[in-house]
């Protein structure tokens, strides 16, 4: 520390002081002058004292942070008594994601705003119950073939597989009771550096009709970098299809707060799977320039959704092409502040946008769900791609393992 002449007082970084030469100069002084008076003498010990009191002080001490956490509570039963658990995740700065093991659904995520505050930024329900009912597969995970399969089949090795026709003539996630509608077994993860819970599941050959016993683990870790990690794994004794993905609906704002139509977005792609009217693919890869489809650059998510007939419902083709951790996509909510990355290793991701949700669902702290009130971003290999030998292939085959990562980071401006 230096005074207004820049002489060095006392310096605090290492406990010690260290007098300037000026002072010494005087205490030099009083010696030198025999008939100084003891009162200058005592008045200049006790200066001296006082400065070295004041670099003696205690810098305060910086807030202690929240510590990594993970507990485990009954989340209620199912209608045949089985018993459901609900998991917290805490990290060091706050966030706070609570993952059930029923669907192995993503129920909340807390997460600050450029002030600080807390706000749940995931559509869902409170208890149990909510997810027991019909529901638009809020946070949950999907499969075994998450997205459409048209006709609701498929031919793999020869064989033709029917599946339930639970979307019009089409195949939608997983079938009657895919994934979203199981219960998973769960084990918690803590670490110094984040926190989780590792779900297993074995999907027996033919459920839902589908080949193959599959052996699944759905894990979710809460980083001390503000990341949600979600990361899937897989094995098969026979010949299957499988394309998993987490189906939360995002509101940066906080859930139930309003529409999300002023979200900016930003994907890294280039071009689209075109669609019918059934939303299955057509088989054309399309380029989004020049188009309301297009999100290279920032734009807000209802600045052209007019132009595309029942607002986004589409799969993008991301410019990585999968197979290693890339950024896939950047909102910003402009209110909160709040920022959402995702980085992912998959080929492609949904983006949709809510718009079959219409009033009639009542979620969380009571809100009520309209239409555009939450986005998916769900990061996946292509829909209908059993029945498209040019996209990207989904078959999984004994011996082989089914690995993929998708990240969620959150940050604010």
């Amino acid at each position: 520390m230096t005074d207004a002449r820049g002489d060095n007082f006392f310096d605090r970084r290492f406990g010690r002081v260290y007098i300037s030469t000026e002072v010494e100069t005087i205490g030099a002084r009083i010696f030198e002058e025999p008939k100084m008076k003891g009162k200058v003498w005592v008045n200049l010990v006790l200066a001296v004292t006082a400065f070295y009191m004041s670099g003696c002080e205690k810098e305060p001490e910086a807030k202690e942070k929240t510590k990594m956490s993970a507990s485990k509570e009954s989340f209620g039963k199912t209608p045949d008594g089985r018993q459901v658990d609900l998991y917290t995740l805490t990290n060091v700065n706050g966030l706070r994601a609570r993952i059930t093991n029923y669907g192995a659904i993503l129920v909340s995520l807390e997460v600050p705003d450029r002030d600080g505050k807390l706000a749940d930024i995931t559509l869902g329900f409170d208890t149990l119950d909510g997810y027991l009912t019909s529901h638009p597969y809020f946070g949950a995970t999907v499969g075994r073939y998450a997205n459409r399969i048209g006709g609701a089949k498929f031919v793999l090795e020869g064989v033709t597989y029917e599946l339930a026709a639970n979307n019009g003539p089409n195949h939608l996630h997983g079938g009657i009771k895919g994934f979203d509608k199981v219960i998973w077994n769960a084990e918690q993860i803590e670490t110094e550096d984040e926190v989780g819970v590792k779900m297993t599941y074995l999907s027996k050959d033919g459920e839902e009709g589908y080949p193959g016993n599959l052996a699944c683990i759905v894990t979710y870790t809460l980083t001390k970098d503000d990341e949600l990690r979600i990361s899937y794994e897989a094995e098969t004794d026979k010949a299957t299809v499988l394309n998993l993905t987490n189906h939360s609906y995002w509101n940066l704002a906080g859930q139930g707060s309003g529409d999300i139509l002023g979200h900016e977005l930003m994907l890294k792609a280039d071009k689209y799977t075109v669609v019918d009217e059934g939303l299955i693919p057509t088989g054309e890869i399309r380029s989004v320039k020049d188009s309301p489809m297009d999100f290279t650059e920032p734009m807000t998510i209802g600045s052209r959704i007019a132009q595309v007939a029942g607002g986004y419902d589409h799969n993008y083709v991301l410019n990585s092409g999968g197979g290693s951790l890339a950024l896939c996509a950047r909102v910003y909510e402009p209110t909160s502040g709040r920022v959402m990355e995702i980085r992912t290793t998959e080929p492609g991701v949904q983006l949709y946008t809510g718009n079959f949700l219409d009033g009639s669902i009542t979620g969380k702290s009571g809100k009520v769900y309209k239409k555009h009130y939450g986005f998916c971003l769900e990061t996946q290999h292509f829909p209908d791609s059993p029945n498209k030998p040019d996209f990207p292939s989904v078959v999984l085959n004994p011996g082989q393992k089914y690995a993929t990562v998708t990240v969620h980071k959150f940050y604010t401006r």
